[in-house]
């Protein structure tokens, strides 16, 4: 049986009329130059984890990206400190949370080999001996070049936890009746454990996010009760998520041959790779269908080569959606490929003699997933369910963000950090 309520849930985009002034400076996820391709920013030893370290561990994080260009440049580095809403931290000097340099080159750098597209694979691993971070908490890594920090190149979100709370935490179906078939409820407990936190409700802050994504981040909870040392979120509405839809996917780990989903692969006369996926399909009205996904993420990969980072091609993928316009807004390719955010390079444009909406991106060969958002016009959130769906059964992964600042300390802390797969 089908079920055909509307139903809609909204996601915040960061987007706004002064980010468009060049080299204005983002406290987000953002490539500044169009020539920079494939950001990604992980722990070193797990390339689809959260960029987050334990302060004064042997955790490293390792940034890479590519320049399509075949020169390589003099890249630099540093760590702006921020605080929980991600905004630098007032009157904390960087001498007070970086030990080391407060600037350090990127020197690992190689060529690609045997592509069409020529490109330089830059790669970072930090904290290092020559830079790190002292102090726990959010830090933005801003890339620039020549030494000039204008020059703006990259900027990404990294955290930095001091461990001091215990985090119980549970995914289950909304409580509310209404939500039950659509909706997944986090729910928490922060056990203090001899911690000092005099004054919860003013001096925590709690951040929960479903899949990695900063744009419908759940930002202002309070503790619904507090009980001996501990912190009870045990909401019925605040606390909720749409559970979406599986992501859909697509595999062009190699060229020589059609994965699922992909319907065609050729080269133009320049000799560049195009891959046409079939057509896809709203599934909004369609029952949960549960399949293996990795939650928004991508991996790079070139199924014939012995290493990726350098040897993967870069290729033309065509998407397209058949469904009628809508006049209202537009539609766009959503996932961590293209940074959760909505831009023109992502937008979708509606073909009237093909009846479908349609668009092509650029990218590293790899496994990816990705989902259909609409955003309505005027408007700063969008809503992933008018294309996909929302369901319950929705495989997702949830971290919880625990920040702490007293009365009298400078910055926010960051002192307890939770992930949690739904129905664990």
């Amino acid at each position: 049986m089908l079920f055909l309520f509307p139903f809609f849930c909204n996601a915040q985009t960061n987007d706004d009329s002064t980010f468009y002034e060049e080299n204005f400076l983002r406290y987000e996820d953002y490539v500044y130059n169009k020539k920079i391709r494939t950001v990604l920013l992980s722990r070193e030893d797990w390339e689809f984890s959260s960029p987050a370290i334990k302060l004064g561990s042997a955790e490293k994080l390792k940034l890479q990206f590519d320049e399509l260009d075949a020169d390589a440049k003099n890249y630099h580095y540093t760590f702006i400190h921020c605080d929980a809403a991600w905004q630098p931290t007032t009157h904390f000097l960087q001498s007070e949370y970086i030990s080391g340099f407060f600037e350090d080159n990127i020197m690992d750098y190689s060529y690609s080999v045997n592509t069409i597209q020529k490109y330089v694979h830059y790669e970072l691993l930090f904290p290092n001996e020559k830079i790190k971070p002292t102090k726990s908490g959010n830090y933005l890594l801003k890339v620039y070049s020549d030494y000039d920090q204008s020059k703006i190149i990259i900027t990404r979100r990294f955290m930095v936890l001091d461990e001091r709370v215990n985090i119980l935490a549970n995914v289950s179906p909304a409580t509310i009746i209404s939500d039950r078939d659509y909706k997944q409820e986090v729910d928490f407990t922060i056990q203090v454990l001899g911690y000092p936190i005099k004054n919860p409700y003013r001096d925590l802050k709690v951040v929960v996010m479903q899949n990695d994504r900063w744009d419908n981040a759940i930002t202002k909870l309070k503790p619904q009760f507090v009980k001996d040392n501990e912190l009870v979120y045990d909401y019925g509405e605040d606390n909720v998520f749409c559970g979406g839809n599986e992501f859909r996917t697509f595999d062009i780990k190699s060229l020589r041959w059609h994965s699922e989903f992909v319907k065609n692969i050729f080269s133009d006369t320049t000799k560049n790779y195009h891959v046409y996926l079939f057509p896809d399909r709203k599934r909004n009205i369609l029952r949960y269908f549960s399949t293996i996904d990795i939650n928004g993420k991508y991996k790079i990969h070139q199924q014939e080569g012995s290493k990726s980072e350098t040897e993967a091609e870069y290729v033309y993928v065509h998407f397209s959606l058949p469904m009628d316009p809508v006049n209202d807004g537009s539609v766009y390719i959503f996932g961590a490929f293209t940074d959760w955010k909505y831009t023109g390079e992502n937008r979708m444009f509606y073909n009237s003699a093909k009846q479908l909406y349609e668009a092509t991106l650029f990218v590293k060969q790899g496994y990816y997933n990705y989902e259909y958002v609409f955003l309505k016009d005027d408007e700063k959130s969008g809503d992933e369910t008018f294309i996909e769906g929302t369901h319950y059964e929705t495989e997702n992964e949830y971290s919880i963000y625990v920040y702490y600042k007293s009365i009298d300390s400078v910055y926010d802390h960051l002192i307890g950090m939770k992930k949690i797969r739904t129905f664990e």
